[in-house]
């Protein structure tokens, strides 16, 4: 299996177990006197995966670009690449809620479709720009601030009470996405060939 579809599998799958998680315990401690909803860990692992997705997207939008253009579609320079990226993104968290429903509350679901949505293209407009600066930069920014939008709109949408919990979810997300974020690099680091 590439990493490509992996990523996006597992994608998919953290959508729908924080739904599920969520909807089965509600709100759970975070540790330092904090509390979140249960599906804060795997929304945090969420957003590492959709970089990993963007990431792996980029080389198969530039072929799907170049195609378009051959066939006389264009628009912006270099705009196009990212709108195929950003549709294939909005494609999965259309499937992961399409599905939560099925697991998961309704109002669960709905907040969760919103608030990842939203938060996907506030982490889309931080990660791009940012990708050519270095994975670390761009995946820590992209990741703060897709995860406040995501806190925000999911517990309001969701009805769960957001100055008990926005703290707690931000501390759960994020530390979600330092641990895989320097696990990434130090393998990235492992993998480079060693020049003398």
């Amino acid at each position: 299996m590439s990493i490509k579809i992996a990523a996006a599998l597992g994608f998919i799958a953290t959508i729908l177990a924080a739904n599920y998680v969520t909807t089965r315990y509600g709100m759970v401690p975070v540790g330092f006197g904090l509390v979140a909803t249960a599906g804060t860990y795997f929304a945090g692992l969420a957003f590492v995966l959709r970089d990993m997705v963007h990431d792996s997207l980029d080389r198969t939008s530039d072929r799907v670009a170049r195609s378009l253009r051959r066939r006389g579609v264009s628009w912006s320079p270099g705009r196009m690449e990212d709108d195929i990226v950003f549709a294939a993104m909005v494609a999965l968290i259309a499937i992961g809620a399409g599905l939560s429903f099925v697991i998961s509350a309704p109002a669960i679901a709905v907040a969760s479709a919103v608030a990842f949505g939203l938060s996907e293209l506030a982490d889309f407009m931080v990660y791009a720009p940012l990708r050519n600066r270095g994975y670390i930069l761009a995946a820590s920014a992209s990741n703060l601030v897709g995860a406040a939008v995501d806190t925000v709109l999911f517990l309001t949408i969701a009805g769960f009470p957001l100055q008990r919990a926005f703290l707690g979810q931000i501390v759960g997300k994020l530390a979600v996405t330092l641990v895989v974020v320097v696990l990434v690099a130090a393998v990235r680091c492992i993998r480079r060939p060693v020049t003398a």
